[in-house]
């Protein structure tokens, strides 16, 4: 079995280096462990690859992670999906069978899971077939508990190695000790999202609102005010609408979560059909055909 291990984090990271001795420790003689991550933090980066059309070559860079010798480990100018694919497709040596990324510092619940580049990495693995797990922890309670994410992780390992090609799941977990973890659920992905609320001057607003030209002193420059929602990093409060049984709520109650995910594909629902059908026929219709 060969892991590929990334995060969004950078690859000098303390989460990244916790996953990769506890993947080191379980690994011993029978299984091969290769980190390629990015060499700066990509957080929010989701599955993108940046301008890869307009270079030729990615560099990299051998590095050591503390307390895990014998690892080899390689931070790339890239962002997790990226460092993805080149380690999938043959920068690094063989393809590997699994994907672990993280331990991101900081959930990634609800709406967040789209931003995620700690999510956008095992998801850029399954569009070319293989498995992968997502590890983050709640941040905001330091000490971190990587040994408690870390643990859960090498857990789920053996089941995810057994499952179907491009099978994703994703682990969130609260920044507890083991042994006072409530457990670990089956989660919905939750409505919260980053950013709940932006807000500019009153001024910036009403010319948005009516389409209308800043008048009074208004300057063409400013700031937008955001107020965020509780799919961020410390996760402090859970929004009225959550269901129990939703991600957010679960991480906020003590429980960690495990959610399974699917990236990009085609939107099948007869709804989606049925706007598209029509979409044609206007084109046929401007296209005289």
């Amino acid at each position: 079995m060969r892991v590929l291990v990334t995060n969004d984090d950078g690859i000098f990271a303390p989460g990244l280096a916790a996953i990769t001795r506890a993947l080191a420790a379980w690994a011993a003689d029978e299984h091969e462990i290769v980190v390629v991550a990015p060499l700066a933090n990509h957080s929010g980066a989701s599955a993108a690859v940046g301008t890869v059309y307009e270079r030729e070559a990615i560099s990299y860079r051998r590095v050591a992670v503390p307390g895990a010798t014998g690892v080899c480990a390689f931070g790339v100018d890239a962002p997790p999906a990226l460092a993805v694919l080149v380690g999938t497709l043959g920068g690094f040596g063989p393809r590997p069978d699994v994907i672990v990324s993280g331990v991101n510092l900081g959930v990634n619940v609800g709406r967040s899971v789209l931003h995620s580049g700690t999510v956008g990495a095992t998801l850029a693995g399954a569009q070319l077939g293989v498995r992968g797990l997502a590890v983050s922890l709640r941040s905001g309670f330091p000490p971190e508990q990587w040994s408690t994410a870390t643990t859960l992780a090498l857990g789920i390992l053996p089941a995810l190695c057994a499952a179907p090609p491009r099978t994703v799941l994703n682990l969130n977990v609260p920044a507890v000790p083991l042994e006072t973890l409530r457990g670990v659920r089956r989660a919905r992905i939750s409505t919260s999202g980053i950013v709940k609320s932006a807000t500019g001057g009153s001024a910036l607003a009403t010319a948005a609102a009516t389409g209308g030209t800043m008048t009074g002193g208004s300057e063409d420059e400013g700031e937008v005010h955001l107020t965020l929602g509780t799919a961020i990093p410390t996760l402090g409060r859970v929004e009225e609408t959550e269901d129990p049984g939703d991600d957010a709520a679960l991480i906020a109650a003590g429980y960690a979560t495990l959610t399974p995910i699917v990236g990009v594909h085609e939107d099948t629902a007869p709804d989606a059909q049925e706007v598209v059908r029509a979409a044609l026929g206007a084109l046929d219709g401007l296209l005289g055909a």
